[in-house]
């Protein structure tokens, strides 16, 4: 019988990751992937100092982007590489709070450079887990600041030259340029020796915010064998023998005895005086938002196609219609070509309540303006709601008998008005005549407040679009 004793996960990490898809019992990372020893050992240092309820993870963009169904702390998602200055913030205003950085090299080194120096260029009491595998990972593999020359990658089929590309940048090295960063190292995962000295390394840069010491950053190189095309084991053994030559392990930098002539400040601005300092009345904080004649709870609306389909318009239109009613909205697109096989989208939330995120995983109404759409959010809608379908390029409905089913050929409707184009004004017009709470009047507004106004053709056609998408769906509704 083993003696040894089971693995106790520590609290700040999740016993399950219950995330939309996948098993719960183990991370979306792909095999021999060094984020998961890394979201170990931080989680870990964490429980053993009990800073759980005080700590703040801003997660990033790249294969860690879900970070946050693993770490059971404050989690806060940021847009590509601007983690440093969400965590200065954070910081800034809740000076008691643990705040981590947690960056792939893409994030931190390409787009996140300048976030990145000038945090720490101030000292920012702040933790950075740099995770640099010489690739983007996430997006395809494609060359990073951090890959190494002659390295092959998506973007640099015959390797890197430094000629075309320039060379690795080392950014511990370019920090270490600067005087207020009090520790930077540099450390692998890839070993037991090395990752011995990583959790370590981790342990001592929250360590230091604990302790006011000032920035703090730890690079770690780590394997991606999805991207290096290479097998766990190999890319284990590249890390170490390979990327080491080119990034030292090592400290960089421990210490300083840097005088700023000063205390560290806290808050900017004083909570007590804020509403002083930004001029704001009493009857600025009154409510601004009255009633309305017909309440709407919250009406979560994804509205999906191909690129050209007016998608994102339509959410424009729609977005303003709800602000035009006087009701609390929020618009969030997504760009098909940031997504590897994905559809546009976005999503419009429209509530006479405060919004709590423009993210919708539950949406209560669906626009599917093609097959791909309707196959990737159908499952998605709420019991009860309503999925659009358009019927000119889906030939099977969606098979769903929990919801309300709308056909609409807005192609055929399109092509009779003689632009192809308003299919996207057809569909909206569909919308408000299935008896969706938000008035013709008020998107006719919102679509001259969109359309420039010295485009006066296009504004008629797009009215006529979404009258004649009223009376489609006006009458498939009643044939229902």
């Amino acid at each position: 019988m083993s003696t040894t004793p089971a693995y106790s996960c520590p609290d700040t990490f999740y016993a399950s990751f219950d995330r939309k898809e996948g098993d719960p019992g183990v991370t979306h990372y792909c095999p021999g992937c060094g984020h998961g020893i890394v979201h170990k050992y931080i989680a870990e240092a964490l429980h053993e100092f009990g800073v759980k309820d005080r700590t703040v993870l801003v997660n990033p963009v790249g294969c860690s982007v879900f970070a946050y169904y693993y770490f059971d702390v404050g989690n806060i998602q940021v847009p590509h590489g601007r983690c440093p200055a969400a965590a200065t913030g954070v910081k800034r205003a809740n000076p008691e709070a643990i705040v981590l950085g947690y960056q792939g090299d893409g994030d931190l080194a390409a787009i996140g450079g300048n976030e990145i120096m000038q945090a720490a260029n101030r000292g920012e009491n702040i933790s950075i887990f740099f995770i640099n595998n010489a690739i983007y990972g996430m997006t395809g593999g494609q060359m990073a600041p951090t890959t190494l020359i002659d390295m092959r990658t998506t973007t640099t089929p015959r390797g890197r030259h430094s000629q075309n590309e320039g060379f690795p940048i080392r950014v511990c090295e370019l920090l270490n340029g600067l005087t207020a960063p009090y520790y930077l190292e540099r450390c692998a995962v890839g070993d037991n020796r090395n990752n011995a000295k990583t959790r370590k390394a981790i342990r001592k840069a929250i360590e230091n915010q604990i302790r006011n010491k000032g920035f703090s950053l730890v690079e770690i190189l780590s394997p991606c064998p999805t991207g290096w095309k290479q097998t766990p084991v190999d890319a284990a053994r590249w890390t170490i023998e390979e990327m080491t030559k080119v990034f030292p392990l090592g400290v960089v930098r421990d210490g300083h005895d840097l005088d700023l002539g000063h205390p560290r400040r806290r808050a900017a601005v004083p909570i007590e005086k804020v509403p002083a300092t930004l001029d704001i009345t009493e009857k600025d904080t009154e409510a601004r938002f009255p009633e309305h004649g017909k309440p709407i709870e919250e009406m979560r609306v994804k509205i999906s196609g191909f690129g050209g389909q007016g998608v994102l318009l339509m959410g424009v239109v729609l977005a303003q219609a709800g602000m035009l009613g006087k009701r609390h909205v929020s618009w969030m697109p997504s760009y098909g070509p940031e997504m590897r096989g994905g559809t546009a989208y976005c999503n419009v939330t429209i509530s006479d309540q405060e919004i709590g995120s423009p993210l919708i995983q539950d949406p209560t109404i669906l626009i599917a303006m093609n097959g791909p759409s309707l196959d990737r959010f159908g499952g998605d809608v709420t019991p009860g709601g309503v999925i659009f379908y358009n019927s000119s390029l889906i030939s099977e409905g969606p098979r769903r008998e929990d919801v309300r089913r709308i056909a609409v050929p807005v192609n055929e409707i399109a092509d009779r008005l003689g632009n192809p184009k308003v299919v996207n004004m057809v569909m909206l017009g569909a919308l408000l005549g299935a008896g969706v709470p938000v008035s013709k009047e008020a998107v006719f507004a919102a679509l001259r407040a969109v359309v420039k106004a010295h485009h006066k053709e296009l504004i008629e056609i797009n009215e006529k679009a979404i009258e004649a998408g009223m009376e489609a769906a006006s009458k498939a509704v009643a044939g229902a």
